[in-house]
């Protein structure tokens, strides 16, 4: 897959995505990421790529010339078609299902706002979609792109040393909440290990994990609960647990 940065600072997004897994997966080609600041197509002795708004307020904007030329410079780079998003505090909320859809693709370009924004004739025009990452605002989107980067890398193929690693993801498949996870040692001043899990039980351990799921899930999304297609079965056994008001073991 290939991820092209729009940014006065592409190289932010280059050295949080050089770690980790995003990092292996373009060691292992899987991945490549490009940069492209809007103010090397600037023109003038100050490479000016913002000025002031129409209608007076704060702040600067984003000009229309220099990111578009951006924009074509990273689309003329590679034959392949690309979509371009927009990271934006008002665009519609990145979630799993986004990230998969995006994840898809062979090629995304990434637009990084900073200042008050960018001029709204060239979102018409060139942008795709705009996302956004929570209901905050930033100094610029190069923060919001390395998210997404993240999130998209770790779903190509072969980037995952174990590929149910990310089916088994909080948000994916059913789009509950992930269950706890322990590991060594079994007793710990910290509390002991469930036992369900160290007794090689594969179908009581899978039932545990699903129940701590949904409990997790009603605790702090209950929201994702409605979209997550349980059981009648599940249904029941969760309002068993409000009325005992209390959690399974």
């Amino acid at each position: 897959m290939r991820v092209d940065i729009i940014s006065l600072f592409p190289e932010f997004v280059a050295q949080c995505a050089a770690f980790g897994v995003v990092g292996r997966a373009q060691e292992r080609g899987l991945l490549s990421i490009h940069g492209w600041n809007p103010r090397d197509f600037a023109e003038g002795n100050y490479r000016r790529v913002d000025d002031r708004p129409f209608g007076g307020g704060p702040g600067m904007v984003m000009l229309i010339d220099p990111l578009r030329a951006a924009i074509d410079a990273a689309r003329t780079a590679d034959p392949a078609p690309a979509r371009v998003v927009y990271l934006s505090p008002q665009g519609r909320a990145l979630n799993q299902a986004r990230v998969r859809a995006l994840a898809g693709q062979s090629r995304i370009i990434l637009l990084c706002g900073r200042y008050e924004g960018v001029d709204e004739r060239l979102l018409a025009a060139e942008v795709d979609e705009e996302l956004s990452i929570g209901d905050y605002v930033l100094s610029g989107g190069e923060l919001a792109a390395a998210v997404v980067v993240d999130a998209v890398a770790r779903l190509q193929d072969g980037v995952l040393n174990d590929a149910d690693s990310a089916v088994q993801d909080s948000f994916e498949g059913d789009g509950l909440l992930d269950c706890p996870h322990y590991t060594r040692p079994v007793e710990h001043s910290l509390g002991t290990v469930p036992e369900v899990l160290l007794s090689g039980n594969h179908a009581e351990i899978a039932r545990w994990r699903r129940r701590q799921a949904l409990l997790r899930t009603r605790e702090r999304r209950p929201d994702l609960l409605a979209a997550a297609g349980l059981s009648a079965e599940e249904a029941r056994w969760l309002e068993a647990q409000d009325r005992a008001g209390g959690e399974e073991g």
